[in-house]
């Protein structure tokens, strides 16, 4: 009888699905058409070309989608358009066509650090520079493909730099917000791109919040530009902290940024029309901080920054790409292709600690910025999470400082501390859980405390790994009335051993090609660099280091 009932229930659902199933494959989503490398036709004659095509696999009743979204024909050859499944499938086996695949959504991934790197090389320094380079490098044209620039910054002043090179064919946008006057000899050129994307939560089609306009609305693209080519900026610091001069890899290269990328990510196909403009414009090096999840990692052949890099790498142009921020794992790297200088994240020879003083007299190191005004003058009531928790709450969330968790009135006034056993509450929610309940301070045990420190303002906070946190918490059981308190963030210079390899930083091999071993774990975190007319904290330097093949 169950059998019977089963398959009258699995005849009633198998139309709709195979209706759902066939609606799903004839709605349009955004395709990319990738054609191999660049011939000598014009642009005008390669779009007709392109059109016929399209006009060969799309319906007549359906010809307003006969057109390109974007077009791709100097380093190159292809398009972009809105294809159903079948349509992308039946192009795909045209004559010419080497692939065809859906428009992708990747991610933006992002002082003392340069004089750090200069100290571990054997160049000789002149006034801070390296000499041999100093006059060359102002022909360097540095293209940032990203989410824009935040043209007033400091770090993008042309005092000094001479006459924009003659070969530069590139231009600078304007927009609402942004003039053809922002641009100098520094930042020399100034594109943003507005195309539609397919939603990743369902078949519609919707337009992008990308502002009409080169400018940075989200801070990561002023972020890499200044750390690839910012000028010197004197006298910079974090409030205080890490003071020095600010200044990029390359301080008198130029620099030229392609705005790709918004809140809501960057489609492949833009991004690869940016590195198609970028080559044509007259780049010598192309810097992109962007990618996705290793476990979505696509072939080569449906990669649209592999298949970009590899055009400009034919044409003498270095492609530099972010490596990812899933480590410690293995086979987590991203942007791995061969011809992709692929770069990671560690530490210089400098530390940001915030101490916790218990009220038996012990001092425990952590890792954080925070400017509070505690001092050892004063403890406060120490708590774990689970002692405080709300009424009918888990105590494993309690532990954790899940928002909702603790019970404000136990938690009023002490210093708590919590364990990072909820990985997916960040750091940040954590602080405003402790914080919205008006505690002193928070302590976090987190085995992964020594990546980038959070920076947590004014309110008192520090992350301290397992051991550390094992003894804070015995200190709690053992004693009546436990008490501490967290001292403001001090830079510890001379850190030792340094470099180190961050902890998040992604990992090798790369699943797509195990035969190659990337070098390049040289980037750098706890530095200071100049976003907009602020100094920010914590982010990474680009280094470009070669691959080396084993076999």
């Amino acid at each position: 009888m169950a059998s019977l009932l089963q398959l009258i229930i699995f005849s009633f659902f198998l139309p709709c699905l195979l209706i759902c199933s066939v609606s799903s494959n004839q709605t349009p989503k955004h395709y990319v058409v990738y054609m191999g490398s660049s011939s000598e036709q014009n642009t005008e004659a390669a779009e007709s070309d392109h059109l016929q095509l399209l006009s060969t696999v799309i319906p007549r009743h359906d010809r307003e989608r006969i057109s390109l979204i974007n077009h791709y024909n100097h380093a190159f050859r292809g398009f972009s358009a809105m294809l159903t499944e079948n349509e992308a499938s039946e192009l795909s086996r045209r004559d010419g066509i080497v692939s065809v695949f859906p428009d992708s959504n990747l991610q933006l991934q992002t002082t003392r650090s340069w004089d750090f790197l200069e100290g571990k090389s054997e160049a000789k320094l002149w006034n801070g520079w390296y000499h041999q380079h100093h006059n060359s490098s102002y022909d360097v044209i540095i293209g940032i493909i990203d989410g824009g620039i935040w043209p007033e910054s400091p770090s993008f002043r042309d005092d000094g730099i001479g006459e924009i090179p003659t070969r530069w064919k590139g231009s600078c946008m304007e927009g609402p917000d942004f003039k053809k006057s922002n641009c100098n000899r520094k930042l020399i050129g100034a594109r943003y791109y507005n195309v539609p994307h397919t939603s990743n939560y369902g078949n519609k089609t919707t337009q992008m919040r990308l502002d009409k306009s080169p400018r940075d609305t989200v801070g990561h693209g002023t972020h890499t530009a200044s750390i690839a080519a910012g000028a010197p900026v004197a006298n910079a610091s974090y409030n205080g902290l890490a003071q020095g001069t600010a200044r990029g890899g390359s301080p008198y290269a130029r620099i030229a940024m392609y705005k790709a990328c918004s809140l809501d990510g960057c489609p492949g196909s833009t991004i690869l029309k940016a590195i198609d403009d970028a080559i044509k414009d007259g780049v010598d090096m192309i810097s992109i901080s962007i990618g996705m999840s290793s476990a979505l990692q696509f072939d080569f052949l449906e990669d649209p920054i592999a298949i970009g890099a590899f055009h400009a790498e034919q044409m003498g142009i270095m492609v530099v790409c972010s490596g990812g921020n899933e480590g410690p794992d293995l086979f987590t790297i991203i942007n791995a292709a061969p011809w992709i200088f692929t770069v990671a994240a560690s530490k210089i020879d400098r530390d940001f600690q915030s101490s916790v003083l218990l009220g038996n007299g012990r001092t425990f190191q952590g890792s954080a910025i925070n400017f509070s005004n505690l001092t050892r003058a004063e403890t406060y009531p120490l708590a774990y999470g689970r002692d405080i928790a709300a009424k009918f709450t888990p105590i494993s969330e309690a532990m954790s400082c899940y928002p909702g968790s603790l019970d404000p009135e136990k938690v009023k006034g002490k210093v708590i501390v919590c364990v990072d056993t909820f990985p997916i509450v960040s750091r940040g929610i954590k602080k405003l859980v402790a914080e919205d309940a008006q505690a002193k301070g928070l302590i976090l045990i987190n085995e992964n405390y020594k990546s980038a420190p959070f920076d947590s303002g004014a309110f008192p906070f520090t992350e301290v790994g397992s051991t550390t946190g094992y003894k804070i918490l015995k200190y709690i059981n053992s004693n009546k009335n436990p008490t501490a308190t967290i001292l403001p963030t001090a830079e510890i210079p001379r850190q030792k051993p340094a470099p180190v390899v961050a902890y998040f930083s992604s990992r090798g091999p790369s699943a797509l090609t195990e035969n190659i071993l990337k070098v390049s774990n040289f980037p750098i975190i706890n530095l200071t660099e100049i976003t907009e007319i602020r100094v920010f904290n914590l982010f990474f330097i680009f280094i470009y280091v070669p691959f080396f093949s084993l076999i």
